[in-house]
């Protein structure tokens, strides 16, 4: 399995036209379009997994740079999701009772 990173996508590129891309190269798993949470808009990148890493590495290959949509896009092995810190409220200090001044 490899999972694939794709940036500079046309905000008109939806997820089966991510998968179309990508399908030539041989069965995706999963293709997606990140999209805003708020707007429901593409924020102009997305993910595809493919089952057959070897299948994965050529379609990096040969879709690095190429044109979509009218905008060449950028293709690489997504890197694995880093955990981030759980915030609790954000980073100002609490004056719950007490006096500033």
């Amino acid at each position: 399995m490899i999972n694939i990173y794709v940036s500079n996508l046309s905000f008109n590129i939806q997820d089966d036209d991510l998968r179309g891309f990508f399908e030539e190269y041989g069965a995706v798993q999963n293709a997606r379009v990140i999209t805003d949470r708020d707007s429901g808009r593409s924020r102009g990148f997305g993910f595809v997994e493919m089952a057959d890493r070897a299948a994965g590495e050529k379609a990096i290959t040969e879709l690095n740079g190429a044109v979509a949509d009218g905008r060449a896009i950028n293709v690489n092995e997504a890197k694995p999701r880093e955990e981030r810190e759980q915030r609790s409220g954000g980073s100002r200090p609490s004056y719950a009772g007490k006096s500033r001044w």
